[in-house]
């Protein structure tokens, strides 16, 4: 039998990686190893009560080694740095025995930088007699243009696109052989429920999350800042409902918590404005987005947390992700997602609002009927790994 590993994983301190790795760990039902970044984040909020934690170590090449020469010989000569990442992982790649199942479990790591190491990962894990997955992913089409990166994806033994965009584009890419469709698995995760803090109007309050990385890719400064606020102001003068500020990723360097704070502190004396101070763990912060009459949030798990709880929901988005997940429940994204990217107005927050608003009832009956069988189609992603495993 199989060891299955999961790996490409920052910490628990983003509870969009909690909720994949929680997500997983149910969708598959097997015992496994997580391989984390910051192991110390992951046992905080409970990880190590269902699986193995193991540190994902990155070691430095020491200047003017052996290591050293031969990575940059081997980069310059070659054009390939997958000897200067055997280096740096080798605790990692000690690690794996033949016909473990190693799942990458970044769902979005091929949207950014440092595709180059995702590449060299795989194909040593390969050269070691193990397989790999590519597990709930989001791909942006303009990478798929890279002969490199088509064939390192080409060499996953399953690839498991998250929503049709993505899938269709690897499709087109000519990558056909290992890709499926399957919901996040983030769909999967369990709520749990605790008691509200005060202000929380239950069924009344619009939750809302925003992000540095959502602020950061408005192509005018501070345009989207601008629209949260407008958006703050609009629900405060226009409607009787409460708002509570929700933080989804605290890293230091990528911390929620700034801008939230921020906003807390500019509407706070109005008395309709709360934030969730303490921490939580993704299923705690799905309890309460789940009792939210709508939500607004930058953070793609945190939507997903309203969406599989049937919330009605805007995404504030700046990649493949918020559409693929979106045009796939809603049969378009219009409406469910507004570009971060191509804000110019300060109002348009407030006018997707208001259309959600408006249409609130007949969304919110979509989900209901729709969610169930949608949530279930995750659970076949695990059937995938189990034959795999045997």
């Amino acid at each position: 039998m199989s060891n299955i590993k999961l790996y490409s994983h920052g910490g628990s301190k983003n509870h969009g990686c909690e909720a994949i790795v929680r997500g997983t760990y149910k969708v598959i039902n097997k015992p496994m190893v997580l391989y984390s970044m910051n192991p110390d984040e992951d046992i905080k909020y409970g990880i190590d009560k269902i699986m193995t934690i193991k540190k994902d170590t990155d070691y430095e090449i020491k200047n003017k080694s052996i290591e050293y020469y031969l990575s940059a010989a081997n980069i310059k000569l070659f054009k390939s740095t997958e000897l200067n990442t055997k280096y740096r992982k080798k605790k990692f790649l000690s690690d794996i025995n033949n016909e473990d199942i190693y799942i990458s479990i970044g769902g979005d790591n091929y949207c950014y930088s440092g595709v180059n190491v995702l590449g060299d990962i795989n194909s040593l894990i390969h050269k070691r007699g193990a397989k790999t997955v590519l597990w709930g992913c989001s791909i942006n089409e303009d990478i798929l243009n890279d002969i490199n990166v088509i064939k390192d994806l080409k060499l996953y033994n399953l690839i498991v696109a998250r929503e049709s965009l993505t899938y269709n584009a690897l499709r087109k890419a000519g990558i056909t052989e290992n890709v499926v469709l399957y919901p996040d698995p983030a769909f999967q995760l369990d709520k749990e429920e605790l008691q509200l803090p005060e202000g929380f109007i239950d069924g009344n309050t619009i939750g809302i999350n925003i992000s540095p990385l959502i602020i950061s890719s408005g192509k005018e400064n501070g345009m989207v800042k601008k629209n949260y606020e407008k958006l703050i102001e609009h629900i405060i003068h226009a409607t009787d409902m409460q708002i509570i500020l929700i933080p989804h990723v605290t890293w230091e360097h990528n911390n929620d918590r700034e801008p939230i704070v921020y906003l807390y502190n500019k509407y706070k004396d109005t008395g309709r404005v709360i934030m969730l101070e303490k921490e939580y763990n993704c299923m705690q912060l799905k309890g309460f987005i789940a009792r939210c009459r709508m939500f607004i949030g930058a953070r793609t798990h945190a939507t997903i947390a309203a969406y599989s709880t049937c919330v009605p929901t805007l995404v504030v988005g700046y990649s493949i992700k918020a559409k693929g997940i979106a045009k796939d429940l809603f049969g378009d994204y219009k409406n469910y997602v507004v570009s971060a990217q191509n804000m110019n107005k300060s109002d348009e927050l407030i006018t997707a609002f208001e259309w959600m608003k408006k249409n609130e009832e007949s969304i919110r009956k979509h989900l209901n009927s729709f969610i169930p069988s949608y949530k279930e189609k995750a659970l076949l992603a695990g059937e995938k790994i189990r034959e795999m495993a045997k």
